[in-house]
């Protein structure tokens, strides 16, 4: 197992109220030996004028989830915090209404650096879009 943390759903769902994570709907639905999974449906919040998933709500569900997952690396929180630093997404195919489904795995876990790719799926399992998070792991003042 990677994880130094390793808390309930029920806590880490309720680490993104009143925030950007509760208003887009996105919830961590897993919480396995080397991975995280986390959904967010397909509905006002997060579609464009055009009807369509935004890749926006792509990235942010991206970063959500590797961002919670350095956080669950970090040995002493008190100490270090992780922030993103780069993210990039290829979004693949789009999604209208739905769920979809996103799965972060590492990389590469540093001292320092921690790299995520998230595969986000829809409903039929096909892949819409792929991002690659970079965090680092900074001291907290």
């Amino acid at each position: 197992m990677i994880w130094k943390h390793k808390p309930s759903l029920e806590i880490l769902n309720a680490s993104g109220k009143n925030t950007l994570v509760e208003h887009l709907g996105i919830e961590l639905k897993e919480l396995g030996e080397d991975f995280l999974v986390g959904t967010m449906p397909v509905d006002h919040r997060t579609k464009q004028p055009m009807g369509l998933l935004h890749g926006g709500a792509s990235v942010v569900l991206a970063e959500t989830l590797g961002s919670i997952a350095s956080t669950l690396i970090i040995e002493d929180l008190s100490r270090q915090a992780p922030v993103g630093i780069e993210i990039n997404a290829n979004h693949l195919r789009s999604a209208q209404q739905g769920v979809v489904t996103g799965r972060c795995t590492a990389l590469k876990i540093g001292r320092k650096l921690h790299v995520w790719n998230i595969e986000i799926k829809d409903d039929n399992d096909k892949l819409i879009c792929t991002s690659r998070l970079t965090t680092m792991v900074i001291d907290r003042s």
